[in-house]
């Protein structure tokens, strides 16, 4: 009997240092997520309407290798992204369809008669170049060949940009060139931007419409002349430019990079862009 109370005794002290021991740990940490959040940085891309289709595929590519950044774009005419920018629009990186308007945000330049100062101009380079076409729908059923046919009964209405979007003033130029703008006037209907040209030639709204080369060529349409040098006076060529403004100039600057680099090269070729000589 005596030795039964013993050993209860023991195995009560012996239970108690156990619960107590146990009650004594630490509770588990909490399982960390397997998926954390990145935090992107939002690079705001100004472009020209002509190159939409082309910098959204060059985005996606671009962001494979840099998940850190999310490129958002705003496509438009380059006249109309020129006064966005001078009205205080968020932008990194410009990158217009002409001249012209890049030299209007940018200091001491004779085209700058706002005195704007919003361009960076040791980052300012010639992008890409692109061609003026004449543009019909595929099997071209009005038959018209040259830009001459549209002072012709082939065209009955043709599409062109309006004054204040660069294709429509090569428009301008190479028909004032060819001694027909005033004489076509009656038959024409002016767009916003060149994405609503090819539009109204898509849709049929129209027998034709002069728009860059790589519109027609994402729209689908049929490229039935192009402009040659003595009809138009320069290039068309796209400059590109990191925005004093900019809030990630370092991020601008990289992505203008890659789109100098083989990669964006290869895209910007394969839908009619040409790169021109540095």
């Amino acid at each position: 009997m005596k030795h039964s109370i013993i050993f209860l005794l023991v195995l009560s002290l012996i239970l108690t240092a156990c619960n107590t021991q146990a009650g004594s740990q630490e509770p588990a940490a909490p399982e960390q997520s397997s998926s954390e959040t990145t935090v992107k940085t939002e690079l705001y891309v100004f472009a020209a309407a002509s190159m939409t289709e082309t910098m959204e595929k060059i985005a996606v590519e671009y962001q494979k290798l840099h998940p850190e950044i999310k490129i958002v774009y705003t496509f438009d005419s380059s006249g109309t992204l020129k006064t966005q920018i001078q009205n205080g629009a968020v932008c990194d990186l410009f990158i217009s369809a002409a001249q012209k308007q890049m030299n209007q945000l940018e200091a001491n330049n004779p085209a700058n008669t706002e005195n704007l100062d919003f361009v960076d101009p040791a980052t300012r380079i010639n992008l890409v170049e692109n061609k003026v076409t004449l543009a019909v729908l595929q099997g071209n059923p009005s038959g018209v060949q040259t830009f001459t046919d549209l002072n012709t009964d082939k065209v009955k209405k043709i599409a062109l940009g309006n004054s204040d979007v660069p294709v429509g003033q090569y428009s301008e130029e190479l028909l004032t060139n060819l001694g027909i703008w005033d004489a076509i006037q009656p038959k024409v209907s002016f767009g916003s931007n060149v994405k609503e040209v090819t539009t109204w030639v898509s849709s049929s709204s129209v027998d034709c419409g002069i728009v860059y080369g790589t519109d027609a060529f994402s729209a689908g349409l049929e490229v039935v002349d192009k402009a040659s040098p003595d009809m138009l006076k320069s290039a068309v060529v796209y400059p590109a430019a990191v925005l004093k403004t900019s809030a990630h100039q370092a991020e601008a600057k990289a992505f203008l990079d890659y789109l100098q680099g083989p990669e964006a090269k290869a895209i910007f070729e394969s839908v009619g862009f040409a790169i021109p000589n540095k």
